[in-house]
């Protein structure tokens, strides 16, 4: 009986130490140990305009780039900007859709900051009188990561409502 609980206390051991040592390996491979992105939607009624924001992991996103595009991928190189201007453009074209009281509508790309390790991208979509609903489809880095989580906030009329988009969930919607 003892012998057979030390074994059972030895594999739990082992098994305990195998699975973190595979946590920290994974850790090791990227700069965060979680994918997510946030995407900020601001109804601004005084210019008709839904102003959004996304803050995404540079790393992420590059590597995101890198296995659809071909050639040097570097979103920070000022030689590069106007080639990745163009594929984060497209990019977000794809993976970012928004459809407004059922009017499916093109966001248009403005540009970026850095912030630490990630970057904001900037977007917005013109001459929006009034939004009641707003759906969302946000499936950005999911081809990167399974474990990739997107963050969602959409205020309208200074009401705030969010949404948290599980790889492979890509959809949700709000009502005002």
């Amino acid at each position: 009986m003892m012998n057979k609980t030390l074994v059972s206390i030895f594999l739990v051991l082992s098994l305990s130490s195998n699975r973190a040592l595979q946590i920290s390996e994974s850790h090791l491979e990227n700069k965060h140990p979680f994918f997510v992105t946030v995407t900020e939607m601001l109804f601004d009624s005084t210019e008709s305009q839904l102003q959004v924001s996304c803050k995404i992991f540079t790393d992420d996103f590059e590597e995101t780039l890198r296995k659809t595009s071909a050639g040097k991928i570097d979103l920070l190189d000022s030689n590069l900007k106007p080639k990745m201007d163009s594929l984060v453009a497209d990019y977000f074209g794809k993976h970012l859709q928004v459809k407004v009281d059922n009017a499916d509508l093109r966001l248009k790309y403005l540009g970026f900051e850095q912030e630490d390790d990630a970057i904001i991208y900037y977007l917005q979509i013109d001459d929006l009188k009034r939004i009641k609903k707003i759906e969302v489809t946000d499936d950005l880095l999911f081809e990167y990561k399974t474990l990739q989580t997107n963050l969602v906030h959409v205020t309208v009329g200074g009401i705030r409502k969010s949404a948290r988009l599980n790889n492979p969930q890509a959809k949700t919607s709000f009502e005002f």
